[in-house]
């Protein structure tokens, strides 16, 4: 008997269905069959997110709680960022390291308030959908002996992104309003406890709703119903977080980068670094302190072609000597910003703002200007 094609073993969510009903184009993504459009094509689904609200399904992300008293000192074992003394109901974006700095993923920690600490642990981790075995094997096989690391394949995940997010949401519950960015709750939306963060990847405010799978589809519908919202895929996704500036595991960071060279500092805490209370401990600190001495042989940049040519993933940069310097992680034709924007790591000399590099286009190069990130200005509610 022949192998089923690649398609019929790709996982589904539980909103396919849905996806199928709005009209999506379905494509391969992290081992999913994933929406990356609907009817009304990307740039409107971008615009949508922008001006109003759009509603992500982000169901093949990782969720995972970790169970037990020690399961925050535990954590800091693996990452270096501040873990312990995070207050419940606050949210951190942080991330693995191995030995050489590098990094095996980021990912959101939420530590819940006492009382939904039952149902979603002493912390709540999301995790990127391509990474989601390894950190789970990363996760038992380092701390495993002083938590239990609980894999929570059960929920599915949503995300309502835009600055008319909150007043989609809070029609289905009002307290909703009072999160502020980065802290989270459980609400009862449509009937079912989910666990909500004020979060997201597009540099909007909005919403992540986590919410047991077979009730993702009512409360999906539920948000579609809103006059504010309207679905988008992960063409969408991909243009908005770059326009914000954020990393896409796997392109922007890897595991040959260090947080630092990713411009990432800033979510390593005081007291995780030299000098500090609990500084050191996890994969890779002496490279990383290293680098925040200034060390980092290179840094992340964000960059604005001078003309009107998309410059893509993969594209060499040069000097003006015609010196190589590196290759842009990520690029696209920003629709807000109306111009061809990318991220790259360039060497230190040459990633100061306003410094031309130039981009291999087809046999022509292109000159691009380093740009402070983000393209487009964040709108968190604070």
């Amino acid at each position: 008997m022949s192998a089923a094609p690649e398609a019929t073993r790709l996982l589904q969510t539980p909103l396919h269905a849905l996806h199928l009903r709005l009209g999506a184009r379905m494509v391969p993504f992290a081992g999913y069959a994933m929406p990356v459009q609907y009817l009304a094509g990307v740039m409107a689904e971008h615009r949508q997110c922008r001006d109003s609200a759009a509603l992500f399904d982000v169901s093949h992300m990782g969720q995972l709680r970790l169970v037990g008293e020690g399961a925050a000192a535990a954590l800091e074992t693996l990452v270096p960022v501040d873990v312990v003394d995070l207050a419940p109901g606050r949210q951190r974006y942080a991330f693995f390291t191995n030995a050489s700095g590098g990094l095996l993923d980021d990912l959101m920690i939420v530590r819940p308030a006492a009382t939904a600490r039952a149902a979603f642990g002493e912390l709540f981790l999301v995790v990127n959908a391509g990474c989601k075995e390894a950190d789970t094997r990363h996760l038992v096989t380092h701390i495993g002996h002083r938590c239990t690391v609980v894999p929570m394949p059960e929920r599915a995940l949503l995300a309502l992104q835009g600055p008319l997010a909150v007043r989609a949401l809070e029609r289905l519950h009002a307290d909703v309003a009072q999160l502020r960015f980065m802290t989270g709750g459980v609400f009862d939306l449509c009937g079912t406890p989910c666990f909500v963060t004020r979060s997201g990847y597009t540099g909007e405010d909005g919403f992540e709703i986590s919410v047991q799978a077979e009730h993702a589809v009512t409360l999906a519908e539920a948000l579609l119903a809103q006059p504010e919202v309207k679905p988008a895929g992960l063409g969408a996704r991909d243009t908005l977080r770059l326009e914000a500036g954020m990393c896409l595991y796997g392109h922007d960071i890897d595991t040959t980068t260090s947080p630092v060279e990713a411009g990432l500092a800033w979510a390593i805490q005081k007291v995780r670094r030299p000098g500090g209370a609990r500084a050191g401990g996890y994969p890779g600190a002496a490279v990383v302190e290293a680098h925040l001495a200034g060390g980092a042989p290179s840094r992340r940049v964000g960059l604005i072609a001078l003309e009107r040519v998309p410059v893509r993933e993969g594209t060499a940069l040069f000097d003006a000597h015609g010196h190589k310097l590196g290759t842009v992680t990520s690029g696209t034709l920003s629709p807000t910003v109306n111009q061809p924007v990318a991220m790259a790591y360039l060497p230190l000399g040459h990633a100061e703002p306003h410094h031309e590099v130039y981009a291999e286009v087809r046999g022509k190069r292109i000159p691009m200007r380093v740009t402070p990130l983000p393209f487009n200005p964040h709108r968190y509610q604070r």
